[in-house]
């Protein structure tokens, strides 16, 4: 009987505790979480009952709701109830490469025929020594008509660009390993927005200790905003010896430069398609798309602002251990007594 009574009361708090939880919600919280509801059960109507299918498959309109009640809705995770939270982050995503690819449609020349591309080829073979501006003439004695432009044909030239030796490589890493103590590095990464929009991220990394010295977040990178990022990471004359970045054209701008130069830093500009000579600054924002941006979608500039902050002052730099540095933190971790774990007695 007592049993009984538990568990009828135990179900009673169940049905009532979000009952009375109505009466400190906003209306505008309580209409959005209505549509939530009243979302997945037309879907299940719709696909369940009507078209008899045995798992009710999102449509994309209810892809497109659920994106944006993701960013309205603070306890949207809860009441998402027809698939996992982390397929509505996934959804976002998918939808802004389309987005992205369509934006990003090339508009220009139109594309030359199979048979054109064959025939430069072929040319090529024949005879490797000669340049597009000397393929683009021979096809005019040929009597093609419009041919390509010599820009256009070398795009389909096989590269004859050499990999670097094995000497190339030991010198550069055996550059990093005896300069880690003064050396920088930095890069860009990007992220998108709820409205389609790109956040460009700057990150700069201690080769040393790993710290991330210093992060900006903008919307319109330029060479200016660069510079002062870097002023703001360096003052008090706090600059490294050696600065390592890509060929990015900011980096290589020559506001940029002066202010490396200026400064006493010396820039070290990677190979062109060579993310491995910037390992530190590469692997640190492979770091942070994994463990943050991939899980989140960013309302706007502030909002990305707050969640870096929180993330590299609060774990990353405090918190993270690292491999490369004997297990330890960017940011020395205080030293604690060594103490020994006692099971509980009974």
């Amino acid at each position: 009987m007592i049993r009984s009574l538990y568990v009828l009361l135990k179900e009673w708090l169940n049905y009532f505790i979000p009952f009375l939880s109505l009466f400190f919600k906003t209306t505008n919280t309580i209409k959005l979480e209505n549509i939530a509801l009243r979302s997945q059960l037309a879907l299940y109507q719709q696909r369940f009952e009507k078209q008899k299918l045995p798992k009710p498959t999102p449509t994309p309109a209810f892809r497109q709701l659920w994106v944006i009640l993701s960013k309205y809705l603070v306890s949207w995770k809860s009441l998402i109830i027809v698939v996992q939270p982390k397929t509505v982050i996934k959804w976002h995503r998918t939808a802004f490469k389309l987005h992205w690819k369509r934006k990003s449609r090339k508009i220009g020349r139109p594309k030359i025929s199979q048979e054109a591309i064959k025939l430069i080829k072929q040319v090529h073979r024949e005879n490797q020594l000669l340049s597009p501006e000397k393929i683009h003439e021979k096809l005019c004695l040929l009597g093609i008509e419009k041919p390509p432009a010599p820009n256009t044909i070398a795009k389909y030239i096989p590269s004859t660009r050499k990999p670097p030796t094995e000497r190339q490589i030991q010198s550069w890493k055996t550059f990093l390993e005896n300069h880690q103590s003064v050396t920088w590095a930095t890069d860009f990464l990007t992220i998108p927005t709820l409205t389609f929009g790109v956040l460009y991220v700057l990150v700069i990394i201690d080769h040393q200790t790993r710290k991330i010295v210093s992060f900006g977040v903008t919307t319109n990178p330029t060479a200016q905003w660069t510079v002062q990022q870097f002023r703001n990471a360096t003052p008090f004359g706090n600059v490294p010896k050696y600065f390592v970045h890509d060929n990015d054209p900011i980096f290589r701008s020559k506001a940029f430069q002066r202010f490396l130069i200026s400064s006493g830093i010396t820039s070290k500009r990677t190979a062109y398609r060579s993310p491995w000579q910037n390992p530190y600054a590469e692997r640190v924002i492979g770091t942070i798309k994994r463990e943050l941006l991939d899980h989140i979608i960013p309302l706007n500039q502030l909002h990305l602002r707050k969640l870096l902050h929180e993330y590299i002052n609060d774990y990353y730099n405090t918190n993270r251990t690292h491999q490369g540095i004997n297990g330890k933190t960017p940011v020395a971790s205080p030293t604690y007594l060594p103490c020994h774990p006692q099971r509980k007695q009974n």
